[in-house]
């Protein structure tokens, strides 16, 4: 097997066979009682909240593309709005299959329809990235402030349903391969910029480019512009996830710590598995059957497992769609990036 297929299958391969692996936890574990409720509250759900959260991703999908267009401008490059947005939807649709993969095919779309060169679109996504991770680091940490005993009660919940003590027990020790794996690559990585100048070369070019489009952000003409599309984003999403606890009478009243761990919880889901599957319902299924466990504690966990996957399938199959239909609609104005001159 080459180096090639090896990374294709550590990328891609794994983190689907572990989401499929979660998937089948997911049912296992609920006996058949619990998967009749399961299917019932499926059935039963109010979709007019499911459709309302789905319409406010929508608007956030366009902020997103419209946030984009403020580190752009900087570099000297003015973009049409359209095909950012399409760009933006494809990169999620990639996502699904390769995780951590949606950012580079971003970029190549932009290149694509608009000659963006791809390293300096790539730097103004890291950015973006980066402030992306600390609005979701700013709502962890108050959320964890808000409810502290639940977020501990929880944590622990976690571990233990995703069996983290195994290795302690004579489990599979996935801590000790991990870390091999990443030892190994640094290894590998190290001794090609140490050794071979044409790649320390290319290297060094690809990072100058990418920090011009990360510095980008500092040089907006309108920094105001990029924060309040920032807020309506993060505002958007949060408000995606919440309102889906509306569509099931048994979690309408759990109260906005309780849906914030939710939300958290899903992020977390989402870095596991391609597009979160298995993940994502399996987490945001515990979180939610904790807060109605004293009210419901027969059917909490089948409850907690129908929201969770309401939401993720909802959400998932509003991605694909939108990515899919922007992988039709993108123009490909292709040219070679040499001819390629930035635009007034």
């Amino acid at each position: 097997m080459g180096k090639k297929a090896i990374l294709t299958f550590v990328k891609t391969v794994l983190p689907l066979l572990l989401g499929v692996y979660l998937i089948w936890i997911f049912f296992s574990s609920m006996s058949p009682e619990s998967k009749t409720l399961f299917y019932k509250a499926i059935r039963e759900a109010n979709y007019f909240w499911i459709v309302l959260s789905l319409l406010l991703g929508v608007g956030a999908y366009f902020s997103r593309a419209y946030r984009w267009k403020y580190v752009l401008e900087p570099l000297g490059y003015k973009t049409k709005f359209s095909n950012r947005y399409h760009a933006v939807m494809i990169g999620y649709l990639v996502n699904m299959t390769i995780p951590r993969a949606g950012e580079a095919s971003r970029s190549a779309m932009l290149y694509r329809s608009d000659g963006v060169p791809f390293a300096k679109s790539f730097g103004t996504i890291i950015a973006e990235r980066a402030v992306d991770f600390a609005m979701l680091c700013s709502i962890a940490f108050l959320t964890a402030f808000m409810a502290y005993d639940d977020f501990l009660a929880i944590k622990q919940q976690i571990i233990d349903s995703f069996g983290g003590s195994a290795a302690a027990k004579g489990g599979f020790p996935w801590k000790l391969v991990i870390y091999s794996a990443i030892l190994a690559l640094g290894a590998v990585f190290a001794y090609l910029v140490l050794f071979k100048p044409q790649f320390r070369a290319r290297l060094l070019n690809f990072i100058k480019e990418v920090f011009a489009g990360v510095f980008s952000i500092f040089r907006s003409k309108s920094p105001f512009g990029y924060v309040l599309h920032t807020l309506i984003i993060w505002g958007a999403y949060v408000a995606m996830f919440a309102l889906p606890f509306q569509a099931l009478e048994q979690t309408s009243g759990i109260h906005i710590q309780g849906i914030m761990l939710g939300f958290i919880a899903g992020a977390l889901g989402i870095t596991f598995t391609n597009g979160g599957i298995g993940t994502y319902p399996l987490l945001v299924g515990l979180v939610v059957a904790f807060y109605i466990s004293d009210d419901y504690p027969d059917d909490a966990q089948a409850i907690g497992n129908a929201l969770g996957m309401l939401i993720w399938v909802s959400q998932t199959l509003l991605m694909i769609v939108l990515g899919l239909i922007s992988l039709v609609l993108l123009p490909k104005n292709y040219q070679n990036e040499d001819e390629q001159a930035p635009r007034d």
